[in-house]
C-alpha cells in the first residue's frame, strides 16, 4: 500500500555528466523544479544538478 502525503521521488541529473542522484521533495512547498549544487563523483567537483521529469 502506498504512503499518503505530498512527498514525491525525483531524479537530479548533473549538468556536466550522466550522473544522477535520487531524492524526495515536498510537492506543496516546492512546486517548481529543483536546482541544487552537489558533488559529482564523475568529474570530481561540485556542479549544478537539475530535476528531471
Amino acid at each position: 500500500m502506498a504512503k499518503k502525503g505530498t512527498r514525491v521521488h525525483v531524479k537530479l541529473r548533473s549538468s556536466e555528466s550522466p550522473h544522477v542522484y535520487h531524492t524526495t521533495k515536498n510537492k506543496q512547498t516546492t512546486p517548481q523544479r529543483m536546482e541544487i549544487k552537489k558533488y559529482d563523483p564523475v568529474v570530481r567537483k561540485h556542479v549544478l544538478y537539475k530535476e528531471e521529469k
